[in-house]
């Protein structure tokens, strides 16, 4: 059990329920003048040159890669995640900002159209103060996702962070100012959700960004819509792994434990159902279940330990709760479904089977170490499966026809699907979903295209023939 208290700002370490540290929520006039020096290093910001803005970019890089282990440390502190996955966030955060600091420049550039007469092209210009407001589960490629490629397009943002990652949320912020980013261009907020909305209302806040739940989506949307501003949403999904065939199984099997176990799985886009054809049902299955029994809970800061905690006492509570009903409704354990005995928000690491329509486990994203594996027939039924979903965000093919494989990819209804990995991210790919996954692209050149205003230019003699006028 954590400790109790006062802030919703709270390093509560999930391996020993102690609560570490605490942040004072700011609200009314403190936030007022938050935004006015957001709003006032905006018109500064973006009158920048664009490789003056890419070089903060590319500093910041330098410095996360510079902290390296005291980030990490933070993110195995505040939310239980397995120290050499710490690492690799931010190391991925900073390839993030470096691939940024070097290509956002040639994104932002003028494209030229073709016309038949005269010039017209259109311009990147920045919309101005942008609200961030980022998910616990990875605080800072989250963040520089959604930072890194506006920064550079001369927006300035403001950062809500989730409660649980305050520490996290201070030494992000801190990166940035010292590579140079000047008051008021990287903000970070530690404002309630009521307070939320005030922000979203605000007409120094150009547009808004979420990834998160559902729900909280759904809020953000509804509040951005209403004031006739922009919206991102990157928010749950249900990620289908099919598999269509039994040809390197053991890759495939080590694929799908890490596809499900990254991040504890506690990961959108980690693999949560499973879609296996009869053939190989049965190995499938053996498989997943010695390795996930195989897996060592312990300390997430222990480089021997493979299972974390999930990021709250609260999380583990919901997801057993989850599984506990889905087997009272019918479907099979194959393993795990309990707490762990220690200290810690554990959860055994879990396989349910003969989960059908109807059943929790069928329809809700499971957020946590556990897996739903499906028997299918063959490649139709398993395409079908995968698409019975809310959810759109990411999904992969495995199989040993790399053309069948492109053939099924191109049949599920996702935002991405990858084909003999699981899904994944890098800086240069775009990354979003559809359904109630959410809607907008993040990364690769497409980072940019969100939050801009995409202006034509359009030049023609003084003769020119008038003509052509509507509204």
């Amino acid at each position: 059990m954590s400790e109790q208290r006062k802030s919703p700002f709270a390093t509560v370490s999930p391996y020993t329920g102690e609560t570490l540290a605490e942040f004072p929520v700011i609200e009314g006039e403190e936030v007022d003048s938050l935004l006015e020096t957001a709003g006032h290093a905006f018109e500064a910001w973006r009158r920048r040159p664009i490789a003056d803005r890419a070089a903060v970019l590319g500093r910041a890089a330098g410095l996360m890669r510079e902290r390296k282990e005291p980030l990490a440390r933070l993110l195995t502190e505040e939310m239980g995640k397995l120290i050499a996955e710490a690492r690799g966030e931010v190391d991925l955060a900073a390839s993030i900002l470096s691939y940024y600091a070097e290509h956002g420049p040639g994104f932002a550039a003028n494209e030229p159209l073709d016309v038949e007469e005269g010039e017209a092209y259109l311009v990147d210009e920045p919309l101005g103060v942008l609200l961030g407001v980022m998910p616990w589960n990875f605080p800072y490629y989250q963040v520089v996702r959604f930072a890194g490629p506006n920064l550079v397009l001369g927006n300035t943002v403001l950062v809500k962070h989730a409660g649980l990652c305050p520490q996290s949320a201070l030494a992000l912020e801190t990166v940035f100012r010292d590579a140079g980013a000047p008051p008021g261009t990287y903000t970070n907020l530690f404002v309630s959700h009521d307070e939320i909305s005030r922000v979203i209302d605000s007409p120094v806040v150009r547009g808004v960004s979420l990834t998160g739940s559902e729900r909280a989506g759904a809020q953000v949307a509804e509040r951005a819509g209403r004031n006739m501003k922009p919206s991102l949403l990157e928010l749950g999904g249900s990620d289908a792994f099919i598999v269509l065939d039994g040809e390197n199984l053991e890759r495939t099997i080590g694929a799908a434990v890490a596809g499900r176990m990254a991040n504890t799985g506690q990961s959108c886009v980690a693999s949560k159902r499973f879609i296996v054809l009869d053939e190989v049902y049965d190995d499938f299955v053996g498989g997943m279940r010695r390795a996930f029994e195989a897996l060592v809970p312990g300390d997430p800061a222990d480089e021997a330990t493979t299972l974390g905690p999930l990021s709250s006492e609260q999380a583990a509570v919901g997801l057993v709760k989850q599984i506990g009903e889905t087997v009272e409704q019918g479907a099979e354990l194959v393993t795990g479904g309990r707490r762990i005995d220690r200290p810690g928000a554990f959860v055994e690491p879990t396989i349910l089977t003969g989960v059908k329509p109807g059943m929790r486990a069928y329809a809700e994203e499971l957020f946590g170490p556990a897996a739903v594996i499906h028997r299918v027939a063959d490649e139709d039924e398993a395409v079908a499966l995968a698409n019975d979903s809310q959810y759109g965000l990411g999904g992969s093919v495995f199989c040993a026809d790399v053309e069948r494989g492109r053939r099924v990819a191109e049949r599920v209804e996702t935002g991405m699907v990858w084909v003999n990995h699981p899904t994944s991210t890098r800086p240069d790919l775009p990354f979003g979903g559809i359904k109630r996954s959410g809607y907008g692209r993040e990364l690769s050149g497409l980072g940019m295209r969100e939050f801009v205003n995409r202006k034509l230019v359009r030049v023609l003699p003084p003769d020119a023939e008038l003509g052509g006028i509507a509204g």
